[in-house]
Formats: C-alpha cells, sequence, structure tokens
C-alpha cells in the first residue's frame, strides 16, 4: 500500500481502547465493508442513517456514549471483528503481484471526478463512479494504483424539483473537515501544495488524500489562503459552466497533479488519463523532460510511451473543446518553458479548428481506448484522423465494469453466500463460477429479491413524503404516501443523467399505450425515474419537467420522480427494481454501467443494444429494444424504437412477470433472473475490468517503455 502521510483534521476523540475507529473513518473500505456499516451504525443508528459519514459520526458522540458502548460485549465483538477485517484485508495476498510482477512503479490514475461514496458529493455521474470503482476494484486486487482529481468545495450541484417540476439547483459548502478526507502532509512539516503557473500568476494547490482501501486518490484544492481570493474559486463547482475558468481547473488538475506526485517523491510506472479533462499532465511532464535537457519532441515521445487514454464519450460534441485563443492563453507558461512556437502548442490538440482535449490525449498516449466494444469501434471512426496510416480500430476498448461489492444488496449477498459459498467475492474473475446460481432454490432467490424491492419502497416512500412536505401538502396527503407504490407491482427502473440523447421520455412517447399498460389491476405496473439535468442543459431540464407533470397527474402512484439522483439513490434503485431500463439514441451510450448494477440484486435489463448490453445481451438474460439498426433520422429512430419498447414490454416483460406457478413464483421469471446474473455478473465487474487494463495496457506500455 501507497504511505502518504496525512495531517489530523477532524476532532474526534475516542477512547483508547477504541482509537482504530479513526483509521477506519477514513479508509473508504467501510463503504463496501457490511462488518464496518453494523459497526458504525451500533454507535448511532440515527447519526448514521442521517449521515452515512463516519467522519461527522464520531465527531458528535458524547463521552457517555462511549462508556455504555465500551459496556457492550456485542460492541466490543463487532468492533474486534471489523477492524480484524480491516487488516486482513490490507495484507491479503495480491493477485497484482502474481499477474503482473513486471511493473514496477505505481499506476498514476486521473480523473476529473470520483464518485466513491455519496457522502463525498465530488462526482456527478457515470465517468466519476466508473472512477470510484475502477480505484475499489484495483485495491481489492493488489494494484499500486494513485488516483488524483480535484476536491470540489462546492462539488456537483444537488437537485430539487419545485412544484411545478422545474429543476433547481443548490450547491453545498463542504466542510472537508467533517469528511473522510484528510491533507497530505509536506516533507518539511504543514499540508502540503503544489504551484500552478497560470497566465500572468501562480496559483497554489493545496493537497488532500482520500484513502479507498488500498489506493490512496489525492485531491488538490484551490480553496487556501495562499491564493488571490479570484482565483480560490477554481477547485469550487464540478462541471462549471464558464469555458475559462474549466480550462482553469484542467490545468490545476493535470499540472498540480503532476507536481503533487513529484513532490510526494512517487515515481509513477504508467500514467492513465480517464477521459480528455486531464491532458495537461502530459504537457506538465514534456515540460519536465525539457527543462532536465531533452529536446521537445522526444520529450513529447517518452511521455506518449508511459501513458494510456480512455475516452468515455461517443459523440463529437460530448469532448471538451476550448477556442483557439483561449486555448492559446493558457498555453502560454507551457510555451515558454519548453521553447516552442504558440502554433506547435495548439497542433498538438488541434482539430476542427478548435483546441481539443480528447485529440490532445490521444496524441499523448501510446493506447486508447473506449469502454465497450461498440464505443471502441465509434471511437476508432471518430477519431480515425489523428491515427495517420493505422488500420483496423485504432482506439481498443476496455468494457467497463461496477464493483459488485459497492452494488450489491444485503439479501442478495446473503443469498449468494448461502447458495454460491462464503467465498462468493473472491471469484469475481471466474464467469463458470457464476453457472451455480442455476442450481439455487427459485424461492430464495425470489425472496432475497422481493425483500430488497420492499426497501427501496420504504425508500421512495420516505423521499416522496420530504419533497411533498416542501410542496406544502397536507398532513393526510403527507399520510397517503405510505401507501405509495404496490410491492407485488413490476418495477421498472430509469434513473441517469437527463442527457435528452437518453431519452428519459421514451415510454411516455405514446400516453395511451402507456395508461393502458399502468390502468391494468390484475398486471399492475408502475416506473420509478431518477435524475439530474446540467445546469446549462435546457433541454434536459424540460424532460424532468415533462415527467414530473405526468407523476402528478393521472399517472400519480405509478410514475414516481425521485430528486437528487446520488449514489445513494442510485443503489437504492438498481438493488429493488425488477427491471432496468435504458434506451439511448444508439451508439451515443459509450457504456452504460447503471445497468450492470442490476443483474447482481435479481434486477433484468430491458436495454438498446449499445454500449455494454451489445456484448451482455444474449437472448435468455434480459431483452433488447428493436433490431439494433441505427436511423441517421432522429425522429424516425425515436418512433421506432418506442414502438419497440411498447412491443417487448406489453408481449414479453409484463406477462412473464406475472405467469405464476401454484406456488406464487413466475418460474421463466426468475430463469430469466438466474440467466442475467450468471451472465453478467463477473463478466461485467470491475474486478474484470482493472484485470483488462492491467493485462492489455499497463504491463504492455510499461514493458514497450522498458525496451
Amino acid at each position: 500500500m501507497i504511505d502518504i502521510r496525512t495531517l489530523p483534521t477532524a476532532d474526534i476523540e475516542l477512547p483508547p481502547s477504541l482509537e482504530r475507529l479513526r483509521d477506519l473513518a477514513y479508509d473508504y473500505w467501510w463503504s463496501w465493508s457490511p462488518v464496518a456499516g453494523r459497526l458504525f451504525a451500533r454507535i448511532d443508528p440515527a447519526a448514521w442513517r442521517r449521515y452515512r459519514n463516519p467522519v461527522q459520526l464520531l465527531i458528535n458522540v458524547e463521552p457517555q456514549q462511549w462508556m455504555r458502548l465500551l459496556a457492550d460485549p456485542e460492541f466490543e465483538r463487532l468492533y474486534r471483528e471489523t477492524i480484524d477485517s480491516l487488516d486482513e484485508y490490507r495484507a491479503q495476498p495480491s493477485w497484482f503481484e502474481a499477474n503482473a510482477p513486471s511493473i514496477r512503479g505505481p499506476v498514476a490514475y486521473f480523473s476529473m471526478e470520483f464518485g466513491i461514496h455519496e457522502s463525498l458529493g465530488i462526482y456527478s455521474g457515470g465517468l466519476g463512479v466508473l472512477a470510484g470503482d475502477h480505484c475499489k476494484a484495483a485495491s481489492d486486487l493488489g494494484v499500486p494504483l494513485i488516483g488524483v482529481g480535484l476536491l470540489y468545495r462546492s462539488g456537483y450541484f444537488r437537485q430539487t424539483v419545485d412544484a411545478d417540476g422545474y429543476q433547481q439547483h443548490i450547491y453545498p459548502d463542504n466542510d472537508f473537515s467533517r469528511l473522510p478526507v484528510r491533507p497530505v502532509q509536506a516533507p518539511a512539516g504543514g499540508m502540503l501544495t503544489v504551484p500552478v503557473h497560470l497566465p500572468g500568476r501562480v496559483v497554489h494547490a493545496g493537497v488532500w488524500k482520500v484513502q479507498v482501501g488500498r489506493v490512496p486518490v489525492l485531491m488538490l484544492d484551490t480553496d487556501i489562503s495562499l491564493n488571490d481570493p479570484a482565483d480560490r474559486p477554481i477547485s469550487g463547482i464540478l462541471y462549471v459552466r464558464g469555458r475559462e475558468m474549466r480550462l482553469c481547473q484542467e490545468t490545476v488538475l493535470g499540472v498540480g497533479g503532476v507536481r503533487a506526485l513529484r513532490a510526494l517523491g512517487i515515481k509513477p510506472e504508467v500514467w492513465h488519463m480517464n477521459e480528455g479533462h486531464v491532458a495537461f499532465l502530459g504537457l506538465e511532464r514534456a515540460r519536465e523532460r525539457v527543462i532536465n535537457g531533452d529536446s521537445l519532441a522526444p520529450a513529447l515521445e517518452f511521455v506518449k510511451c508511459s501513458t494510456v487514454f480512455t475516452t468515455h464519450t461517443p459523440v463529437p460534441a460530448g469532448n471538451e473543446t476550448f477556442d483557439r485563443d483561449l486555448a492559446r492563453k493558457y498555453l502560454s507558461p507551457w510555451v515558454r518553458d519548453v521553447v516552442c512556437e504558440p502554433d506547435e502548442a495548439l497542433a498538438l490538440g488541434a482539430d476542427n479548428g478548435s483546441f481539443n482535449m480528447t485529440a490532445l490525449a490521444i496524441r499523448l498516449a501510446a493506447r486508447s481506448n473506449g469502454v465497450s466494444k461498440l464505443h471502441g469501434e465509434v471511437s476508432s471512426n471518430m477519431w480515425r484522423h489523428l491515427f495517420k496510416g493505422e488500420s483496423g480500430n485504432p482506439v481498443g476498448h476496455v468494457t467497463n465494469g461496477v464493483h459488485t461489492q459497492s452494488w450489491v444488496g444485503p439479501e442478495m449477498r446473503g443469498f449468494y453466500a448461502q447458495h454460491l459459498g462464503t467465498s462468493w467475492e473472491q471469484h469475481l474473475l471466474e464467469p463458470e463460477y457464476w453457472k451455480k446460481v442455476a442450481d439455487a432454490p427459485d424461492d430464495a432467490l425470489w425472496a432475497a429479491h422481493r425483500a430488497q424491492k420492499e426497501r427501496l419502497i420504504r425508500f421512495v416512500r420516505e423521499r416522496a413524503r420530504i419533497q411533498a412536505a416542501r410542496h406544502g401538502h397536507s398532513p393526510d396527503e403527507l399520510r397517503r404516501l405510505e401507501g405509495l407504490l404496490d410491492p407485488h407491482a413490476l418495477t421498472i427502473g430509469f434513473a441517469r443523467r437527463f442527457a435528452t440523447y437518453k431519452r428519459a421520455f421514451l415510454v411516455m412517447t405514446d400516453l395511451d399505450r402507456l395508461r393502458a399498460m399502468l390502468s391494468d389491476p390484475a398486471r399492475p405496473v408502475q416506473f420509478l425515474f431518477a435524475g439530474k439535468a446540467h445546469p446549462a442543459d435546457r433541454e434536459g431540464q424540460d424532460v424532468v419537467r415533462r415527467i414530473v407533470s405526468l407523476t402528478q397527474g393521472e399517472f400519480r402512484g405509478r410514475l414516481v420522480f425521485l430528486e437528487d439522483y446520488d449514489i445513494a439513490v442510485g443503489r437504492a434503485l438498481v438493488q429493488g427494481c425488477d427491471v432496468w431500463l435504458n434506451n439511448p439514441r444508439k451508439p451515443q451510450e459509450a457504456s452504460g454501467t447503471s445497468g450492470q448494477k442490476v443483474p447482481i440484486n435479481g434486477g433484468i435489463n430491458v436495454s438498446v443494444l449499445d454500449g455494454w448490453w451489445a456484448e451482455g445481451y444474449r437472448g435468455d438474460n434480459g431483452w433488447a429494444i428493436g433490431d439494433g439498426g441505427v436511423d441517421p433520422d432522429t425522429a424516425a429512430q425515436d418512433h421506432k424504437d418506442a414502438e419497440a419498447l411498447y412491443r417487448v414490454l406489453a408481449d414479453e416483460v409484463i406477462p412473464r412477470f406475472f405467469d405464476r406457478d401454484e406456488n406464487g413464483l413466475p418460474p421463466e421469471w426468475i430463469r430469466t433472473m438466474k440467466a442475467s446474473i450468471e451472465s453478467t455478473v463477473a463478466s461485467f465487474s470491475a474486478h474484470r475490468m482493472v484485470r483488462d487494463y492491467v493485462l492489455g495496457c499497463y504491463v504492455p506500455v510499461s514493458e514497450a517503455r522498458e525496451r
């Protein structure tokens, strides 16, 4: 485990015999450890439910409460079990050491956002959650990875929806002293800061550490007293609207991240750029080489030989671009240091008249990959002009996966332990192992999933009551929400960013057909929606408003919109929904990892054959919407896909769910559940994804560099 010294921040007073609680609270291993969750809940159940943040929890514990807990033998046993589990986890044999001994130094993994847990709101959606899962799986496998990102004071916005369905944006003011993050100690003492040269000034970034199991993640923060007040907000808001502020952020992350690693004496063997936002790290590394005597061309080649780039964006408009004059301004310190012409610097990111961060990343990487097989093909066609003379698919692929232990529900975890074996978590690289699920009792699988579904319904009712109270509903109206949703109904979930290409509105295209689907008392169906539209995305916000308006009319109780979509909401939905709906315009979904979290919990996918589902669908493990074709006329494609969606729901999904045997079980549905689990849990796990990065990217890049 990479050792990085930190400074204390939170005012936590612990009895000497419970001192290891501090260590546990600052290691996000607790977020995927059931025993750690039980321990924190036992300290103060109400505070744990409210915060889901052990640092905040421990700050508020009164001395007399510790006295009570110390007298409780069950608490003492649970404390010892948890600490022993943490120590065993840190010391367990490493898959990496046995399979990739040629990599001697760490892998530096840069990302604009990290979705590690809902308590740390520095993520917006799939890219960040993928980065968080990547770190967790790397920790499980013992990969010597170190993450680098920004610690946003306000993070991404919190969403509320007013009584008329309009999305409102609230930006929190994070108090880092109450979060599981710690300032990194400088070699000479005090908090480590690193300088970043911006036009006409130097901005300093404080360095914090988030520990994710065996993986540290360094986070840069410009909101420190060394900086001019105008520069302190650079690390304020994730995906800030202003283009120049966004460029400042990406400069601080790329340049400052490299300098933070250097200040700590960390020498990465491989550099992994997770999306083009972070590509300035390559320019900073080239600058280092030039200052030490290299000319620019070999310096850039050296950088390229040790760099891997992952793109997540399958459409040109989604790639980060900047006006050439703005880019010229912010490249000026680099141009000065490497002694080149401004046009030479601009040429590194040139594409279609703009400075394109994806183009820069591709030019600075030895290997570029998409996040599904189809996405790799789409990206190859999109960027082929940058790969002169290369045939085939110059952009490869490593299909995304999800960190199973973070997303599986407690009842399904128990089901796996009982029917597949208590060591089931150790078999996420073995697809054959998961065939054992076919022999598990149908009623046990159905009961585990049903228990999680009922928990989801309780979660939805509580959230709906809070939202309705804010809108001024009467006490009687709030009481009626205790009957919201039917635990026996087919429950279909849709949760993701509300970008318009994801087509949250598709199932509402024909309200008569939707009405018919939702009005059959013998076969009740209900939909749960959640998602945020970016504050600058007016079309996406209009989709939110349209959906919310339908939930307040005749579809009340059958269509529900959950506001403030985050990891906690996503976890509840993927654990409890029977069906996960995904209907983007093909081929605009790079991967769609939310659908990979559902089979772990006994849910089934109904999806367009895009992203990961184009690989995962095999006919018996879920349903495909349409035939996989693409019509350049988007209106025509939307119509075809809506027709296909209504058809598959009405003719296949709903009948199979309600076809019950003499015991009240749906045998064909459960067979589909088992096929969904068997075919996806291991094949689309983050363990498999990180293994593929190690063996298919990190090792080859490292070995080529040695040659």
